[in-house]
Parts: C-alpha cells; structure tokens; sequence
C-alpha cells in the first residue's frame, strides 16, 4: 500500500525531484504504517482484488448517482417554479433488503443527496425518508440504487 501512497505523492505534486521523492518515501511508509496501526486496515491481496473487481460497478453507481441528481433537480426546479403544481410533501417508511450496514449507509446517503429526498432515518434495513412531493416518494423502494448495492454486495461476497 506504500507503493500507491507514493503514487499518489508523486502525481499530486506534479514533478519529481529528489527532495519530493524522499519525503514521498518516508510519508507513503509513515502513512502506512498509521493506517494499519490505529485504523486497523490490513489490505490483503484477496481485499485488494475484490476492490478491483467492484471498482467498475463503483464507478457505474457513481455515474447512475449523478443522473439520478440532475433528473431530481430538473424535477424539483420545476415543482418550485411552477404554481399549478400542488406539493405534497410526505414521509415514506420502506424496509431495503441490503443486507451489509455499508450498503444500508450508501442508500441512504444516496437518497439524500438526491434533491426532493432526506433520509430521516436508518434503523436496520428499515427507511424514513421525507419526500418533497409523493410522486417523488413513489420510486424510493425498488429504487436503481438499491439494485445496484444488491450488486455490489453479491460481487463483495462472492
């Protein structure tokens, strides 16, 4: 893990001399050393190999996250700008068959980085969500998110 610590060293200072090189080495050791220590990380190679083989459906769900934002934000501008519409806001409680805690969070997170939606709260597999409007509400449970985490955790378990 050092190794891509040092990467990382390298390219986010743009050149490479030898004083960049040598701080490089001692703070990629000196940080690796630190996670493995007090956050009790110890990357594996079979770890390491199940996060390269979710990292596609990582950046899959990212880019399907950032849709689902920019759809919500059409949706909501025009709820806001339009006066014909009545607004309805409601709480919707919906249990989500994710089965690890990471998913759970993710889902959660995700619905309320998504206009129109705050999760209220997360209890088990059970969601409270607050929706700005019940149209809003209706796609939650079922949601592309959540067949997308149930994804991950099958790959992640696999």
């Amino acid at each position: 893990m050092s190794l891509v610590y040092f990467i990382l060293w390298v390219i986010f200072n743009g050149r490479i001399t030898s004083e960049i090189v040598i701080a490089g080495i001692i703070i990629s050791v000196l940080l690796d050393l630190a996670v493995k220590k007090f956050l009790r990380i110890n990357f594996t190679n079979a770890k390491i190999f199940k996060f390269i083989k979710l990292l596609p459906d990582v950046v899959f769900y990212f880019i399907v996250l950032i849709v689902e934002i920019i759809k919500a934000n059409i949706s909501v501008t025009r709820i806001v700008l339009s006066s014909a519409i009545q607004v309805e806001p409601c709480l919707v409680r919906f249990t989500t068959p994710l089965k690890t805690t990471a998913a759970r969070i993710a889902l959660a997170n995700s619905i309320t980085l998504t206009p129109g939606t705050v999760t209220v709260s997360l209890e088990g597999n059970e969601l409270l969500v607050h929706a700005l409007d019940k149209d809003i509400a209706g796609g939650l449970e079922g949601s592309i998110f959540e067949k997308l985490l149930s994804r991950m955790e099958r790959i992640a378990n696999a």
